[in-house]
Parts: C-alpha cells; sequence; structure tokens
C-alpha cells in the first residue's frame, strides 16, 4: 500500500496565502492530485471553448510548482511544462483578478523572458487566477495569442474567461476530494492490517462462501500453513469438532448472523489447542453481507484448568455423596440402642436422604439434563405417590436452582410433605397435593395446596397460621430456609379444610 508523499492538505482546511511557503503550496498542490487529471477531458474541453471564446490559438491550465510550470490541459502548445522563470502564469495567480497583458514584448515584467524575446514569442496574454479554497494559489487558466492586442477582452470575454477559472476549480477539487477520501481509506485499512496483525489474536477474514481471504501472520505462524482455503478441514480442526465448526459457519452465512464455535486446532507441531472461535458479518445497510471478520482466542491453559477443576468437583461430590450414606448408616447403628426412638431415627434418616437427593439433583456431571424448581420438587414427591395430578400435580417449570439454594430448597419441601404424609392431605386415600410454580420474572411464587385435610384438629396438625404466637419446630424450619436462606416469603393458613403455602422464592437467590 502506497501512501502520498506528501501529507495530503485536508479539503477546506484553512492556510495562510500570506505565507509564500513554498512547502505549504506544494503540500496543497499535492492533495489535488495533478498526475490523475493531466490531460483530463473535462479539462481539455474547458480549455478548447476558452479558446474559442477569447479568439486565441493558445490556451493551457497551469499548476505553478516550486521550479516548473506544469500544463494539466493545453491547445496549441506542445509542450508539457516550462521552467516556472518564464511563467506568465505566476504572476496571475498571486494577484486578485484576472491579468491581461496586451503585449508583453513591451511590458517590463516579461519582455527578457525566452517565450516572449523570441519573433514568434507570446505577445497577447490573459489569465485567470486558480486559487484553492484556503487561499493558496495553484497557476491560471490562461489564454495566449503570438500577436498583440491592444484591446485585451471584451466583457464577454473577461466574464467568460471567470466562469471558466471556476469550472476549472470545480474539476480540480473534486479530484482533489478524491484523492484525499482515498488517502483516508488507505490510512485505516493499513491502520487495521497492522492493528490484525499485532493483536494477540489469530484473525482472519472470509467471504460470503466461507473461503479466508485474509488472515494474521499470527494464524500462518501457529498453524504453520499458507493456504487457509480448507480452514474446517481435518488437517487443520480436531475430527470431533470438524462438524459443529462446519455447522456453525454454514447457519451464519444462512442467518447473516455471527457464529462461535470451541474446537481445537492442530497448532504447527502437530499438538492439538482449544480454541474459541468467532466470527460476524461485515454489513452495509441493508445488502447481504459479503465478508465476514473472525477471531481465534487460545483457550487450551484455561480449559485444562477448567477440566483440573470439574475433576476435583466430581471427587468432592463423591465424597460428599459417601458422607451422607455413612451419616444415614450412623444413625441407623445408634438408633437401635435406643428403643422408643424409631421414629425419630426414621425421620431423621429421611432428612438426610433428602439432602442426598437435592445434593444428587445440582451435582456436577450428575448425568441429569435439567435443574429446574419442577424437576426438584418431582424428585422429592416421587416416594409419596405417582405424580400424575389425581393424586399429586405439579405445574410449571420456574427458573433453574443452583448448588446453594439445593439444600435449603430440599429441606423446606421434605418437611411439606413429610407433614402432609403425617397429617395433611397425603395420609389419607382422599387427599389431593397441587404445587403450582408461577415465574414472576424476578422471582418464583411456588403455591403448596392441600385438599381434603383430616377433619380432627386440622388447626393443630398442620401448625398454627402465621398469625398466632406458637409456631412450631416445622414452622421455624420453614422459615428460617425461605427468609433467612433464600431472603424470600412464606405464608401459610388453612381455610376450609385446604392448607394455603405460599412461598415467594427471588430467582437470583435460586440460581446461586
Amino acid at each position: 500500500m502506497k501512501l502520498s508523499r506528501f501529507p495530503l492538505w485536508p479539503a477546506h482546511q484553512a492556510a495562510d496565502p500570506a505565507s509564500n511557503d513554498e512547502g505549504l503550496r506544494n503540500r496543497v498542490i499535492a492533495a489535488y492530485g495533478a498526475d490523475a487529471v493531466q490531460d483530463d477531458r473535462e479539462l481539455a474541453q474547458i480549455v478548447e471553448f476558452a479558446a474559442r471564446l477569447c479568439e486565441v490559438p493558445i490556451a493551457m491550465v497551469t499548476l505553478v510548482e516550486k521550479d516548473r510550470q506544469r500544463f494539466l490541459a493545453r491547445k496549441g502548445f506542445p509542450g508539457l511544462e516550462t521552467p516556472r522563470s518564464t511563467s506568465l502564469c505566476a504572476h496571475t495567480m498571486e494577484g486578485q483578478g484576472p491579468l491581461v497583458v496586451p503585449d508583453a514584448s513591451e511590458d517590463a515584467r516579461f519582455a527578457e523572458m525566452e517565450l516572449v524575446k523570441t519573433d514568434d514569442g507570446v505577445r497577447f496574454y490573459a489569465g485567470q487566477p486558480l486559487v484553492s479554497s484556503e487561499g493558496v494559489p495553484l497557476g491560471a487558466l490562461c489564454v495566449i495569442d503570438r500577436e498583440a492586442r491592444p484591446e485585451g477582452l471584451n466583457a464577454l470575454q473577461r466574464e467568460g474567461l471567470e466562469v471558466l477559472g471556476r469550472a476549472v476549480m470545480r474539476r480540480l477539487t473534486a479530484e482533489r476530494d478524491a484523492a484525499f477520501a482515498k488517502n483516508r481509506i488507505e490510512v485505516s485499512e493499513l491502520r487495521t492490517r497492522q492493528l490484525a496483525e499485532n493483536l494477540p489474536v489469530y484473525a482472519w477474514a472470509a467471504n460470503a462462501e466461507g473461503e479466508i481471504e485474509y488472515a494474521n501472520p499470527a494464524l500462518y505462524e501457529f498453524l504453520g500453513v499458507d493456504d487457509l482455503s480448507d480452514f474446517d478441514s481435518a488437517a487443520l480442526v480436531h475430527p470431533d469438532d470438524i462438524e459443529e465448526l462446519r455447522a456453525a459457519r454454514t447457519v451464519s452465512r444462512a442467518s447473516k448472523k455471527r457464529w462461535e464455535a470451541k474446537a481445537r486446532l492442530k497448532r504447527n507441531d502437530g499438538v492439538y489447542r482449544w480454541m474459541i472461535l468467532r466470527a460476524w458479518p461485515f454489513v452495509v445497510g441493508d445488502e447481504d453481507p459479503q465478508t465476514w471478520f473472525g477471531a481465534a482466542v487460545d483457550i487450551d491453559d484455561l480449559q485444562s484448568v477448567s477440566d483440573s477443576r470439574d475433576l476435583l468437583a466430581r471427587e468432592l461430590s463423591h465424597r460428599i455423596k459417601n458422607i451422607f450414606a455413612v451419616i444415614s448408616g450412623l444413625i441407623s447403628l445408634q438408633g437401635r440402642k435406643h428403643p422408643g426412638a424409631e421414629d425419630f431415627v426414621r425421620e431423621l434418616s429421611d432428612t438426610i436422604r433428602t439432602l442426598g437427593k437435592a445434593h444428587d439433583f445440582v451435582r456436577p456431571h450428575a448425568g441429569r439434563t435439567e435443574n429446574t424448581l419442577n424437576g426438584l420438587l418431582a424428585e422429592l414427591l416421587a416416594p409419596y405417590g405417582r405424580i400424575d395430578g389425581k393424586r399429586i400435580g405439579i405445574i410449571g417449570s420456574g427458573c433453574a436452582i443452583g448448588e446453594k439454594s439445593a439444600t435449603p430448597l430440599a429441606l423446606i419441601f421434605h418437611e411439606l410433605a413429610t407433614n402432609s404424609a403425617k397429617y395433611g392431605a397425603l395420609s389419607h386415600a382422599d387427599g389431593h397435593l397441587a404445587v403450582e410454580i408461577i415465574d414472576e420474572g424476578s422471582q418464583v411464587v411456588v403455591a403448596w395446596r392441600e385438599t381434603g385435610l383430616p377433619e380432627s384438629d386440622e388447626a393443630g396438625a398442620q401448625g398454627a397460621p402465621d398469625t398466632t404466637e406458637r409456631e412450631g419446630f416445622g414452622s421455624r424450619l420453614l422459615r428460617t430456609a425461605v427468609e433467612g436462606q433464600l431472603q424470600g416469603k412464606f405464608t401459610r393458613r388453612i381455610v376450609d379444610g385446604m392448607l394455603e403455602v405460599d412461598l415467594e422464592l427471588p430467582c437470583d437467590k435460586l440460581q446461586a
């Protein structure tokens, strides 16, 4: 990529025309891209018309540079340039209006110039200054005759030369703006390329068909290849990861959306390393994307750490499960030494087993496909009957639950289910338990409803309503778990033979 020798002068940026700084003039002239308009068709038409308008054989558009006068368009003159020392246009451009010289051979400023003092030299000259928008003098639109013209130009010719001079400047300015825009694009592309080549990631660009058109040196060096036409081939990607990578790219091209995949790329030494690969389409307006920009980040070290942590988590989970089993066994053994404590031992063992189920439900790599509140309830209520809506029904799923909330949730529902089996709806054949899980976005409401309670001592059996001063151990356990550990709200009431328990649980606590 080749940038201009002179930094381009920004369009319409003010300059000081009184400075006579040739360096400044060179920068401004370079910004007009003179090479691009050399013998330009539009400028040629302007000088042709200027010559006819002023009835002269010679007309030119000139740029006056440091050491030469350059002709961008000309009629009736063979050369492309002359020395600046012989330039009448150099005088014209420094004036405030048209310069008209009826006979240059009799003008002290020009009489000794090589182009004037010959027998067929310049006699009549008229020039319209060409000045940039910053006020920097550039050259002139001039007409020349080899015969003197004492009358100079008439009013129409003067006006026409001025109008044509403005047309020349519009053409030059259009080229300048185009050159400036091109330069900005080149600089932007160079900056982007250098950024891509020095980023600490592996970057590439692909076309709409998925073919890699560019990759930064880091990616070529990592893969040890010089051809990425088969980027998702078995030569570069682990065989087990190819299909996922290809599918992600295919879907992205069809949907015109970004894609992401996790895959192992083969390093130049044959070792596979885990990468996160992402690519996103470059979209202009509502047109279909023609380019996808991609990047790959090496996560192999993090993956190794993650694998080690997963292994440790599985081992700890297994040991915790064993601890539950040991505790349950110890309780059974100790219970045999205390006749009459069978009910207490049984309830305590049931609670320990419930905690074990809750741990199984959320422990890593337990083989489960879901960890919702619905799933945990179904797991804990399964010992009390079929969950088919006839005796026990569960509606809704709620938000996911995490490891921290599993234990208090297990205690809550175990306590409710145990009480129901002893004293409530599940204690006889005619009772019915319905649990509805209502997802309200920021919180989940669990509505526990038991119908068909035993007629004897309903309030005492199920625990006094919250409005009384008495509160049993079960109620205190529920309130501690709901309000203390999960920061929710717990209400319980018995109305017309129905037990109603409402648990309001914040989702952020459940998912923790």
